[in-house]
């Protein structure tokens, strides 16, 4: 008696209806459940074309999540590190213990090529970092962060002018 195993079993799905797994089947109907409420609910208001546009970020992380997976992570879970790693994540510095007095010298040395550096500038505007030992920049993240705040703002600000200026026109 031959009974065959698939050679790659851990990639194996068991398939629940029309080839998708169980998950696949859920996130499927809920997205479409989801995209044909808003649709239904908007058509009336600014019609089916504008209803289906505001309906597709609605949708589309729903049913990533049902299908997309990445290195085994289902999409939340990529999400969710992704956005640990962009606002959570600390930046660590290493602090030697050993030989701390060559450490110090070698900082003081720094200093004083870059006061030698400042001195020769003169009234020249230098750009002077804010680092850490480890050369981090902490003003340059701050800035970087800032602008990622203010374009997800301004992003979120244009989806509702669309959706305010979709309804307007409907009814001008």
């Amino acid at each position: 008696m031959v009974i065959e195993i698939n050679k790659n079993i851990d990639n194996y799905k068991e398939s629940v209806v029309l080839g998708l797994s169980a998950r696949q089947l859920v996130y499927s109907v809920l997205s479409v459940a989801v995209g044909g409420g808003i649709v239904l609910l908007l058509y009336r208001h600014v019609g089916l074309t504008v209803s289906a546009y505001i309906a597709i970020p609605v949708v589309a992380p729903i049913a990533m999540t049902g299908f997309y997976s990445y290195h085994g992570m289902t999409f939340l879970e990529m999400m969710k590190l992704k956005l640990h790693f962009a606002f959570g994540n600390r930046t660590y510095t290493y602090v030697s213990t050993e030989g701390e007095d060559a450490v110090r010298q070698f900082r003081q040395e720094e200093m004083q090529g870059q006061q030698k550096k400042k001195n020769k500038a003169g009234s020249g505007k230098s750009r002077e970092k804010d680092e850490t030992d480890n050369g981090f920049d902490k003003a340059g993240f701050a800035k970087t962060r800032r602008k990622m705040f203010r374009m997800l703002a301004i992003t979120v600000l244009f989806i509702l002018l669309f959706a305010v200026f979709a309804v307007w026109y409907k009814y001008r």
